[in-house]
């Protein structure tokens, strides 16, 4: 269980409760938001200032108000206190730092060097567990000791001033454009959807996917599949969403006699869906701009009918659901009076259409139209769901939001910044054109045998790692191989971040699942086996693009992107009925082979 919130970049959020903690951790938050909302107005900041000021303003949440013990708090402020002190080192000398090209000069730089990179490994440890870390560790290990390894995986060796220094006081390694990701959009997100969030956005996607699917057949179900698309696509998270909306749909579905088992299994399916889901995908939308140089409107079409085809898929696999059980549409009663859907749906309307305007119309920056989208959401944090309106809650909302968001811009910069010690690892030894060479090798110059190895590394990895980075550290070493075998660049990353989500719901680490399956007191296993059912998309999905590459292709040929949309619809209808509906054996393997032929063949 260790590992089962650690599968996205967010915080599990639970619902909403008074704010009941020291007024320093508001101040902190606040000073986060101000800091990050700063660097878009006030002009650029070098990446050796703003990234250490990042990484200082995450520590005191990862460890000292994640602390759990006496030790835990002590050594956190120690910590912390020494991790502030070096992450100022690096601002007030950033100029003479980068005269030095990333060699080191003194006995104080490796000292303060080698101490970063302790510290960073030991802050991910505290955020998300050992397994991220670990691999750090082997890839630094690999970075001192390789030259000693035979054959063509060892290599030449690294002065440890060039290595240490390029890891820390150079804009690579830990101050790399990956950390510059986090800082300067990542973070916008996370505080949008923080800010969304303390108000009344969440209450008002509930209500909204009522609207639309709670009168009918397995109603309950379908409005966590609804209300977890929308929550996603600002949280980003998949157990922030389990936490958040299933405290509201499980009940509800147990209630209407649904199994539990099958209640915990859709709303982990349809959470996890939100880190497919643009705008935010769970940060694997701006990591992709950095890593692609695609621009970012075109990654969010690229992955628009994906995400659509993922929670089509799952809402025809509860009518699947509904030929073995009963699952009746919500109650009357549970439904929202149509003022309170029009009231609450502004919470969320507003901010959402200035996004999208200011991107699309405005042609601003992601994180400009996000920010803009920031401070609309901040003035109806004045209001309350009867809109009235009320300086005492727009404080304690704002509150909510500055922890909120301070909580989890620190769990980003933690993955993001420990991710970036592998990757610089890869750029400095050259392990990364190794991997790729052995992956080009083994599948025999072949593209199908090399997808399916880099499937299984995916998975593999994404058991241990946050989805982001088992993403990035996958696509850095399989993506060029990809390429090579003539998949595009874009179709190739989408690939690598769709099979590196497979660790929600596939055992042994499914994160979603041990959620949901505590929140339902059910067997994991149960709903486990659910949803992957449920979730066959996931699966099959990664695949259909390859072999139906114009599907993501909406923003450049929306007929040829819908018509491929449309046939991978169909196949996914008839395997997922296939699947799990309740009809005669020979029936459901026609299905399934249809549905394969229609994907793959057509």
């Amino acid at each position: 269980m260790s590992t089962s919130s650690a599968t996205d970049l967010s915080i599990s959020t639970p619902p909403k409760t008074e704010l009941n903690i020291h007024p320093a951790w508001v101040v902190l938050g606040a000073a986060t938001m101000i800091f990050h909302l700063g660097l878009i107005f006030y002009g650029l900041t070098p990446a050796l200032i703003s990234r250490p000021i990042h990484l200082a303003l995450a520590l005191p949440w990862i460890l000292i108000f994640a602390a759990r013990t006496r030790l835990q708090l002590y050594s956190g402020w120690v910590l912390t206190l020494l991790g502030i002190a070096a992450c100022a080192y690096i601002v007030f000398n950033e100029r003479a730092l980068s005269n030095q090209y990333g060699f080191i000069d003194t006995p104080l730089q490796m000292v303060i060097g080698v101490f970063l990179i302790v510290l960073v490994l030991e802050a991910a440890r505290r955020a998300i567990g050992w397994p991220l870390p670990m691999v750090a560790v082997v890839a630094l290990m690999y970075a001192i000791f390789g030259a000693h390894i035979p054959g063509q995986f060892g290599h030449q060796g690294l002065p440890m001033q060039s290595f240490v220094g390029t890891l820390t006081i150079a804009e690579g390694g830990l101050w790399g454009s990956l950390t510059g990701v986090s800082v300067g959009v990542v973070a916008i997100f996370v505080i949008f959807g923080a800010v969304l969030n303390a108000g009344e956005a969440g209450r008002g996607f509930m209500n909204m996917a009522n609207v639309v699917a709670g009168r009918l057949s397995g109603g309950a179900a379908k409005v966590s599949v609804i209300s977890s698309a929308l929550m996603g696509s600002i949280s980003g998270s998949a157990s922030a969403n389990v936490a958040s909306t299933g405290a509201i749909t499980i009940p509800s579905m147990v209630r209407l006699g649904y199994p539990r088992s099958l209640a915990g299994a859709v709303e982990a399916v349809a959470s996890s869906g939100g880190q497919i889901m643009p705008p935010l995908m769970g940060a694997g939308a701006f990591v992709m701009v950095e890593l692609t140089g695609t621009p970012y409107t075109q990654i969010m079409a690229a992955a628009l009918l994906p995400a659509i085809l993922y929670f089509v898929t799952v809402w025809v696999g509860i009518n699947a659901y509904a030929t073995r059980h009963e699952l009746r549409p919500l109650a009357e009663d549970d439904r929202p009076s149509s003022k309170e859907v029009w009231i609450t749906s502004l919470f969320f309307a507003v901010p959402f259409a200035l996004l999208l305007e200011r991107i699309f119309l405005g042609g601003y920056t992601p994180q400009y139209a996000a920010s803009v989208a920031i401070f609309a959401g901040m003035l109806l944090l004045f209001l309350d769901v009867k809109l009235k309106f009320s300086i005492r809650g727009f404080g304690r909302k704002m509150a909510e939001a500055a922890v909120t968001s301070g909580r989890q811009v620190a769990i980003i910069g933690a993955i993001i910044i420990c991710a970036s010690l592998v990757i610089g690892v890869l750029s400095l030894t050259g392990l990364g054109v190794k991997i790729t060479s052995g992956i080009l090798s083994l599948s025999n110059q072949m593209l199908w045998p090399a997808l399916l190895l880099t499937a299984l590394a995916c998975l593999v990895l994404g058991m241990e790692v946050p989805t982001t980075a088992a993403y990035v550290i996958c696509v850095s070493v399989a993506g060029p191989a990809l390429t090579a075998l003539g998949l595009e660049p874009l179709l190739a990353h989408l690939f690598v971040f769709w099979f590196a989500l497979l660790s929600t719901i596939t055992p042994p680490v499914c994160g979603c699942v041990f959620i949901a399956a505590g929140m339902v007191d059910e067997n994991w296993l149960k709903v486990a086996i659910k949803a992957m059912a449920l979730g066959i998309g996931l699966y099959i999905i990664p695949l259909a693009m390859v072999a139906n590459p114009d599907v993501i292709r909406l923003a450049f040929d929306p007929g040829a992107a819908i018509y491929d949309g449309v046939k991978i619809a169909i196949g996914l209808t008839a395997v997922s009925f296939g699947v799990i509906a309740r009809r005669a054996a020979w029936l459901r393997l026609l299905l399934v082979v249809v549905g394969a032929v229609v994907i793959f063949a057509f």
